[in-house]
Protein backbone atom coordinates (compact mmCIF):
# COMPACT_ATOMS: atom_id res chain seq x y z
CA UNK A 1 0.00 0.00 0.00
CA UNK A 2 1.30 3.19 -1.15
CA UNK A 3 1.95 5.97 2.01
CA UNK A 4 1.02 9.63 1.08
CA UNK A 5 4.44 10.68 0.99
CA UNK A 6 5.41 8.19 -2.14
CA UNK A 7 5.37 10.32 -4.84
CA UNK A 8 3.58 9.06 -7.52
CA UNK A 9 5.25 7.89 -11.11
CA UNK A 10 5.55 10.35 -13.91
CA UNK A 11 3.82 8.99 -17.37
CA UNK A 12 6.46 9.52 -19.22
CA UNK A 13 4.41 8.72 -22.88
CA UNK A 14 2.13 11.33 -25.15
CA UNK A 15 -1.19 10.64 -25.86
CA UNK A 16 -1.67 10.96 -29.85
CA UNK A 17 -5.44 10.61 -29.88
CA UNK A 18 -6.42 13.63 -30.01
CA UNK A 19 -4.32 14.39 -32.64
CA UNK A 20 -5.06 12.31 -35.13
CA UNK A 21 -8.54 13.54 -34.41
CA UNK A 22 -7.72 17.11 -35.16
CA UNK A 23 -5.85 16.30 -38.19
CA UNK A 24 -8.64 13.99 -39.94
CA UNK A 25 -10.64 16.81 -39.56
CA UNK A 26 -8.18 19.38 -41.32
CA UNK A 27 -8.04 16.61 -44.12
CA UNK A 28 -11.92 16.62 -44.11
CA UNK A 29 -12.19 20.29 -44.35
CA UNK A 30 -9.81 20.71 -46.92
CA UNK A 31 -10.93 17.80 -49.05
CA UNK A 32 -14.63 19.40 -49.42
CA UNK A 33 -12.84 23.16 -49.87
CA UNK A 34 -10.17 21.91 -52.27
CA UNK A 35 -12.64 21.49 -54.97
CA UNK A 36 -14.78 24.62 -54.29
CA UNK A 37 -11.68 27.02 -54.60
CA UNK A 38 -11.31 26.66 -58.43
CA UNK A 39 -12.34 28.92 -60.31
CA UNK A 40 -12.48 30.21 -63.72
CA UNK A 41 -14.02 30.11 -66.94
CA UNK A 42 -15.43 27.45 -68.67
CA UNK A 43 -13.68 26.45 -71.98
CA UNK A 44 -13.35 23.73 -74.35
CA UNK A 45 -9.31 23.41 -74.48
CA UNK A 46 -7.82 22.35 -77.94
CA UNK A 47 -5.19 19.48 -77.63
CA UNK A 48 -1.46 19.01 -78.44
CA UNK A 49 1.49 17.23 -77.94
CA UNK A 50 2.62 19.82 -76.17
CA UNK A 51 5.19 19.42 -72.36
CA UNK A 52 3.77 21.36 -69.50
CA UNK A 53 5.67 24.29 -68.69
CA UNK A 54 8.05 23.60 -65.73
CA UNK A 55 8.56 27.38 -64.47
CA UNK A 56 10.94 28.40 -61.88
CA UNK A 57 8.59 31.73 -61.17
CA UNK A 58 6.41 31.83 -58.25
CA UNK A 59 4.44 34.05 -59.24
CA UNK A 60 1.18 32.97 -60.58
CA UNK A 61 0.53 33.25 -64.39
CA UNK A 62 -1.32 36.00 -65.68
CA UNK A 63 -3.55 33.92 -67.68
CA UNK A 64 -5.87 35.80 -70.61
CA UNK A 65 -9.03 33.22 -70.82
CA UNK A 66 -10.96 33.57 -74.42
CA UNK A 67 -14.77 31.84 -74.19
CA UNK A 68 -16.49 30.33 -77.66
CA UNK A 69 -18.26 33.58 -77.68
CA UNK A 70 -14.80 35.71 -77.76
CA UNK A 71 -15.23 37.22 -74.70
CA UNK A 72 -11.97 38.11 -72.80
CA UNK A 73 -11.25 37.06 -69.26
CA UNK A 74 -8.14 37.73 -66.92
CA UNK A 75 -7.08 35.87 -63.96
CA UNK A 76 -6.55 39.17 -62.52
CA UNK A 77 -8.42 41.10 -59.64
CA UNK A 78 -11.66 40.24 -57.71
CA UNK A 79 -14.05 39.96 -60.79
CA UNK A 80 -12.23 36.91 -62.99
CA UNK A 81 -15.38 36.01 -64.13
CA UNK A 82 -16.82 39.05 -65.81
CA UNK A 83 -15.88 39.60 -69.66
CA UNK A 84 -13.42 42.65 -69.67
CA UNK A 85 -12.74 45.53 -72.33
CA UNK A 86 -9.36 45.61 -74.34
CA UNK A 87 -8.65 48.66 -72.77
CA UNK A 88 -8.42 47.37 -69.33
CA UNK A 89 -6.41 44.03 -70.16
CA UNK A 90 -4.18 45.96 -71.41
CA UNK A 91 -4.01 48.90 -68.20
CA UNK A 92 -4.06 45.42 -65.79
CA UNK A 93 -1.06 43.42 -67.93
CA UNK A 94 1.18 46.62 -67.87
CA UNK A 95 0.59 46.79 -63.77
CA UNK A 96 1.43 43.25 -63.21
CA UNK A 97 4.38 42.36 -65.75
CA UNK A 98 5.77 46.17 -64.50
CA UNK A 99 5.89 45.00 -61.07
CA UNK A 100 6.74 41.58 -62.01
CA UNK A 101 8.12 41.18 -64.82
CA UNK A 102 9.33 37.12 -64.80
CA UNK A 103 5.62 36.78 -65.08
CA UNK A 104 4.25 34.16 -67.40
CA UNK A 105 1.57 34.80 -70.11
CA UNK A 106 -0.73 32.31 -70.97
CA UNK A 107 -3.92 32.08 -73.47
CA UNK A 108 -6.53 30.14 -72.88
CA UNK A 109 -8.84 29.72 -75.40
CA UNK A 110 -11.79 27.77 -76.58
CA UNK A 111 -11.26 25.21 -79.50
CA UNK A 112 -14.46 26.87 -81.11
CA UNK A 113 -13.27 29.85 -80.94
CA UNK A 114 -12.37 32.16 -84.09
CA UNK A 115 -8.18 32.39 -84.85
CA UNK A 116 -8.64 36.03 -85.14
CA UNK A 117 -9.79 36.51 -81.18
CA UNK A 118 -7.16 34.20 -80.32
CA UNK A 119 -4.64 36.36 -82.47
CA UNK A 120 -6.15 39.66 -80.97
CA UNK A 121 -5.94 38.30 -77.55
CA UNK A 122 -2.37 37.93 -77.85
CA UNK A 123 -2.09 41.52 -79.24
CA UNK A 124 -3.84 43.16 -76.24
CA UNK A 125 -1.25 41.05 -74.06
CA UNK A 126 1.55 41.96 -75.57
CA UNK A 127 0.52 45.63 -75.49
CA UNK A 128 0.57 45.27 -72.64
CA UNK A 129 4.26 44.56 -72.34
CA UNK A 130 4.16 40.43 -72.75
CA UNK A 131 7.36 39.43 -74.38
CA UNK A 132 6.25 35.47 -74.63
CA UNK A 133 3.14 34.54 -74.44
CA UNK A 134 2.06 31.20 -74.15
CA UNK A 135 -1.10 28.21 -74.79
CA UNK A 136 -2.75 26.45 -72.43
CA UNK A 137 -4.07 23.58 -73.94
CA UNK A 138 -5.09 19.47 -73.18
CA UNK A 139 -3.01 16.61 -73.51
CA UNK A 140 -2.99 14.73 -77.04
CA UNK A 141 -3.88 11.80 -76.04
CA UNK A 142 -7.56 13.18 -75.12
CA UNK A 143 -8.10 14.31 -78.37
CA UNK A 144 -11.33 12.82 -79.62
CA UNK A 145 -10.39 10.85 -83.17
CA UNK A 146 -12.79 11.47 -85.84
CA UNK A 147 -14.26 8.05 -86.95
Amino acid sequence: MATPLQKRKLMGEINVVPYIDVMLVLLIIFMVTAPLLTQGIEVELPKAGAEPIESAVENQPIVLSVDAAGNLYLNIGDDEDQPKSSGVIVEDVTKVLRASPGTPVLVKADRKVEYGFVVGAMVLLQRGGAENVGFVTDPLDTYPVPE
